[in-house]
């Protein structure tokens, strides 16, 4: 049969039956009496009434959804900007379809619905406020889509309601907000690569919010023609009027003492020589230990006098106003191993990390003051007046180690928490992993410490902004590796 047949047929058929319909429609209104005359208007009349019937019943089942909804009392929590936000709901999902939340793209929101049915909204919000987001979802089969309006507020990021005012630059020892450095050693004739030294510092938010200057300070070294490593890190003290330049004259004046002490000292090295030969000689002892004195507590000791002599040359001003920590370290390594020999006054932390032998060993104890939250400075006259001052020189061989870190309490505080904390080995390695792998939940990433990367140094700066709550002190750190 050709096409047009068959659409002539179907059309033939379709006549046929309306027809049939029409005349069985038309027997029934004689059976019931209804005149010819007013079989129109009982037709209209009928198809009305029904019509109307029809819709008041899908009103009805479409307000006892809509009902339904509200009766859910749905609430969504309040979150945090620029954090990450999820909430997890449920919805009559075999009674409406087509669910979408309108809004919610816009501040950075998705809504996702489950297999299980649980409705998921999560996202990062984009921005602080209070809004309104609109549940929209369909009902029955040709209605109006229906909605549900939801409030929903994100509170401010702490981050940003902290100020970053620069530091005036006139003033007195002015010193950059942020400073970093990366000092690359050559390997030696052997062509074994030798270790390097990174280093950042970074203005606290605390003294960003009211742009105070950046106290803290570091200094590294390394001498080629003997291969020593000198590592320095200060932190001036924030209630002295210039502790920035207290921070800044004791690093340099121990880099600049033990650089003239360390360039070309045959009688030191023998001493160490023949102290790594016999441990248990104790004139060998006591002759190195005599050379670390000259060294490293006579460099403390310059510094601290450097520093007198600053805060003397101006009438009104005294060393408490230059009052700083200070921890420093000289290092070079033998065939027999490292030989290490150290200073370390306040708080902070300086430790030998090696993750061979799982240890982590403190190059000194970190300073208490009479009160919590108090440390000890180089500046007060009585530390180098006391024979406790020796306790603060450490000296050592070891075989090796990962890295050696120096750092301001601004990093060792909120990584650390507690003194004691300093001593275990396993919050080493997380620091440690902290450090190399950063803080992905606040874009913060880790820090390459492989060698030759002098990109290290801004990964470094960058690492130090990472976020943690009541921790807002300028963040210093210098890392041996």
């Amino acid at each position: 049969m050709k096409s047009n047949q068959r659409d002539n047929f179907r059309k033939n058929n379709c006549v046929r039956r309306l027809n049939e319909s029409a005349r069985r429609f038309d027997l029934v209104m004689n059976a019931a009496g209804v005149p010819a005359c007013d079989k129109e208007i009982f037709l209209k009349w009928a198809i009305g009434t029904m019509w109307n019937n029809f819709k008041e019943e899908r009103m009805n089942q479409r307000i006892v959804i809509e009902n339904k909804m509200r009766d859910l009392g749905l609430r969504l929590p309040n979150g945090t900007a620029k954090k990450e936000y999820n909430t997890a709901f449920n919805l009559p999902l075999d009674e409406i379809s087509n669910v979408r939340i309108d809004g919610a793209e816009e501040l950075g929101l998705e809504l996702k619905i489950g297999e299980d049915g649980i409705c998921t909204l999560c996202g990062v919000p984009a921005e602080s406020g209070d809004f309104t987001l609109y549940l929209r979802y369909s009902t029955l089969e040709g209605e109006p889509d229906s909605e549900l309006a939801i409030p929903i507020a994100f509170n401010p990021n702490p981050r940003d309601l902290w100020k970053n005012i620069p530091t005036d630059s006139g003033i007195p020892y002015y010193k950059e907000d942020s400073e970093c450095a990366y000092l690359k050693v050559e390997a030696g004739a052997d062509g074994e690569p030798k270790k390097d030294i990174v280093a950042a510092s970074q203005r606290g938010r605390s003294h960003a919010q009211e742009g105070r200057p950046r106290d803290d300070h570091f200094s590294l070294f390394h001498c080629d023609e003997s291969d020593w490593y000198i590592i320095a890190v200060a932190d001036g003290a924030g209630s002295a009027k210039y502790s920035r330049e207290g921070s800044r004259i004791a690093c340099e004046t121990v880099t600049e003492h033990c650089k003239e002490l360390l360039l070309d000292n045959p009688d030191f090295e023998t001493a160490i020589r023949e102290y790594q030969a016999d441990k248990n000689d104790t004139d060998k002892r006591s002759a190195l230990t005599n050379w670390v004195q000259k060294i490293v507590l006579k460099g403390a000791k310059k510094a601290h006098d450097r520093i007198n002599e600053v805060a003397n040359r101006e009438e009104g001003l005294r060393p408490k106003d230059f009052a700083t920590t200070l921890m420093f370290a000289i290092c070079k390594k033998y065939e027999f191993g490292w030989y290490l020999a150290s200073f370390w006054v306040g708080d902070g932390a300086m430790c030998v990390y090696d993750e061979n032998t799982k240890s982590a060993k403190l190059l000194g104890t970190p300073d208490e003051g009479e009160y919590s939250g108090q440390t000890r400075f180089l500046t007060m006259p009585e530390i180098f007046r006391s024979p406790d001052v020796y306790s603060r020189l450490r000296m050592g061989i070891i075989p090796d180690f990962t890295a050696l870190f120096l750092m301001s309490d601004g990093v060792s505080d909120p990584m650390f928490e507690t003194d004691r904390n300093l001593n275990d080995y396993t919050k080493w390695k997380e620091f440690y992993d902290n450090l190399k792998t950063g803080f992905p939940a606040d874009e913060i990433p880790g820090v390459d410490l492989s060698d030759d990367n002098e990109e290290a140094k801004d990964q470094l700066l960058k690492w130090l902004d990472f976020w943690s709550p009541g921790n807002h002190d300028d963040r210093t750190i210098a890392i041996l590796y």
